[in-house]
């Protein structure tokens, strides 16, 4: 079951970075952004960050879910949210490490091609194979993983229209990551904690939240107040540490507080009824839940951000 599941991760990470990097070009022609590179140089990058970045979390959510069970953690309350912080940590560098290939000239086209015939090749061979699993795992969770990119696409976006805003005080373009890596990790937390509620029968897929589910999501807002502050803290000392203009600790947590409510009500109501909707149309809510929650959240999340810097007269 574990090198089924890890099969298909192989295959999702290799088909939706490709598909990201069309899409990226599209959407970047589409809204009039000028200075984009080709697309066989976001085809390199996309794809070879993606993978990359894919492997090292993977690695770390097989060892990271092995030593839960061994220590008699709930991986519920682990695996999210580290896994997430892990993601945003991992992806910037690789990002930034498969940028630098782009500038061997040559081979950009022929490596964009050789990746490209490797994307779509290995997911229909996954397909195609008698492993049960692997099969399902691909054909549930390629749309839901698609659709979760095109949120952060959009969120990349919202964020871009708005740089300004972010470039006057480099140190709110600090605080993007922690913030949505936070955000994140809330939804991720609260999503499994819900799938796995469900699955035991703790609770019910009611429209109404039960008194199980309402204590979750209390404690999802119980646990949002030091986690932001913690973000805030952190952008405000790394700016100062490498120099970077600041709006002053204050405001920065002004903003930060002010994104954080906005992006945690939203993420409760998304996690819970997210996984709800999963349940009552008998899929797996732990294919959907968490990928929506968190590329969801980073949409909301730069909105949230935005708008608490607006809120702040930052703007």
């Amino acid at each position: 079951m574990v090198g089924q599941n890890v099969l298909a991760s192989a295959a999702l990470s290799l088909s939706t970075a490709f598909a990201l990097a069309i899409l990226a070009k599209l959407v970047a022609v589409a809204f009039g952004l000028g200075g984009t590179i080709t697309v066989p140089e976001l085809v390199v990058i996309s794809v070879l960050a993606g993978v990359a970045s894919s492997a090292v979390v993977l690695v770390l959510t097989v060892a990271l879910a092995a030593w839960s069970v061994r220590a008699g953690w709930d991986s519920d309350n682990v695996l999210a949210p580290v896994i997430t912080a892990a993601g945003d940590m991992v992806t910037l560098p690789a990002l930034f490490l498969a940028s630098l290939v782009i500038g061997l000239r040559p081979l950009t086209v022929p490596l964009a091609v050789l990746l490209a015939a490797a994307s779509l090749a290995i997911p229909v061979v996954a397909l195609r194979s008698s492993l049960t699993l692997l099969k399902r795992i691909v054909v549930e969770s390629f749309p839901v993983v698609l659709a979760a990119g095109v949120l952060d696409l959009v969120a990349g976006l919202t964020i871009e229209k708005r740089l300004s805003s972010f470039t006057a005080f480099p140190a709110l373009l600090v605080l993007i990551p922690p913030f949505l890596a936070a955000s994140g990790a809330l939804g991720g937390i609260l999503s499994s904690r819900l799938s796995s509620a469900l699955h035991l029968g703790v609770i019910s897929p009611t429209a109404v939240p039960s008194r199980p589910a309402r204590v979750n999501i209390a404690l999802t807002f119980v646990l949002a107040l030091p986690l932001f502050v913690l973000c805030s803290v952190v952008a405000d000392a790394g700016s100062a540490v490498t120099g970077l203009a600041s709006p002053g600790a204050l405001r920065l947590l002004g903003v930060t507080m002010v994104g954080g409510t906005v992006a945690t009500c939203f993420v409760v109501v998304v996690a819970y009824y997210g996984t709800i909707v999963a349940v009552r149309l008998g899929l797996d809510p732990d294919t959907y839940g968490i990928p929506v929650v968190t590329s969801s959240v980073d949409l909301v999340g730069a909105f949230a951000l935005i708008l608490g810097i607006l809120a702040l007269g930052l703007g």
